[in-house]
């Protein structure tokens, strides 16, 4: 039975991602494996379990204090929208995404997911992270293709030259249609009864 969609004979290439990232991942869970054994037979075992123990409470507060802050800043941006006030725009690093993902590394049994989400506590490598993060976000929406979902979203962010973004949609006039008269008209829905 065929689709009518070619089938291409060329082998698929298999994406670099697809290969890696198990690999390190497994070779993360043995590195933390490894090094829980160290410090269990330095300092024993006890020690360890109280480790793992600390860090998934921390991280439990940590997401927990984020999700606040999270639905305050929800709550300020819908009532100054509410009052007609333009909210304002928040600088990468500086939202609760960062902390949420150190809350759950510090969750994660493991001290060196422990040890990367105490360093994704600090402001200084969050907002390095989030700028970081933020400008290749907006390289890969710009080398997107035509008609991509990346590229629909850089049309839909229009700026004016003062930096304000302008809301609004595209109105196309291609000449005459079934529901237009000529080039400049426009269609109007009938009233209801």
């Amino acid at each position: 039975m065929t689709t009518g969609v070619p089938t291409s004979t060329a082998p698929r290439r298999r994406s670099p991602a697809r290969t890696f990232v198990p690999l390190a991942i497994t070779a993360w869970l043995i590195l933390e494996i490894w090094l829980l054994t160290l410090v269990a037979g330095a300092a024993g075992g006890l020690t360890v379990a109280a480790l793992l123990a600390g860090g998934m409470v921390l991280g439990a507060v940590v997401i927990k204090r984020a999700g606040r802050r999270a639905f305050k800043n929800l709550t300020e941006t819908f009532q100054q929208a509410q009052q007609g006030v333009r909210p304002t725009a928040q600088q990468p690093g500086r939202g609760n995404g960062l902390t949420m993902l150190a809350g759950l590394f510090l969750m994660m049994p493991g001290l060196i997911s422990d040890a990367a989400g105490l360093v994704l506590l600090l402001p200084p490598v969050r907002a390095w992270i989030g700028r970081r993060a933020a400008r290749s976000l907006e390289r890969k929406m710009a080398s997107a293709p035509a008609g991509s979902f990346g590229d629909a979203f850089q049309q839909a962010r229009i700026h004016q030259p003062d930096g304000k973004i302008v809301q609004g949609e595209v109105i196309r006039d291609d000449g005459p249609g079934p529901d237009r008269q000529g080039p400049g008209a426009s269609y109007r829905p009938p009233l209801a009864p």
